[in-house]
């Protein structure tokens, strides 16, 4: 069996924790995109229950992608570190009714399974993690151009004074 497919209430209803790490090149949608598929993603999952008894999962992610720069078009290493909560749900029925029951809290709801791919809420996760612009704070060899020194500086308002004749 896959190692990242897990049965999800099982984990929940037990407590269950597991950790590792997923390269960049093995996350299909997060390699697309990347600009060159390095890097990984750290990971860790706890399983557990919400106050009100619901199955839930507490995901937190680090680790860096090289995004491209959408200013100067250069690629850039990115890092991501995000952390999550996600509520299960039975059906799609069940996720509706959990989410009214839990429409004020920071959390997301997902129909959970017997087989739940968690490289796939790894992934989703990350790419929720990146920023849709990607840009360098402050891009390399971006160079400010500089007003020539010995120009006069013309008032926007000087054509005004022409109208006036």
């Amino acid at each position: 069996m896959n190692a990242f497919v897990i049965d999800a209430f099982e984990f929940c209803r037990l407590n269950e924790s597991r950790a590792g790490e997923i390269a960049v090149v093995d996350l299909p949608r997060l390699a697309e995109e990347s600009v060159d598929k390095s890097g990984a993603v750290r990971w860790a999952l706890q399983g557990g229950s919400d106050r009100r008894g619901h199955p839930q999962l507490t995901l937190s992610i680090s680790g860096s992608v090289r995004l491209m720069c959408q200013r100067c078009l250069t690629p850039f290493a990115f890092d991501i570190e995000s952390a999550s909560v996600v509520v299960l749900a039975q059906d799609e029925a069940g996720a509706d009714e959990i989410e009214a029951v839990l429409e004020d809290e920071p959390v997301d709801v997902v129909v959970g399974s017997r087989s739940f791919n968690i490289a796939e809420l790894i992934e989703d996760e990350a790419l929720l993690a990146i920023p849709l612009s990607p840009k360098h704070e402050i891009c390399p060899d971006q160079v400010v151009p500089e007003a020539p020194k010995d120009a006069e500086k013309v008032s926007p308002f000087a054509v005004l004074k022409n109208l006036k004749k």
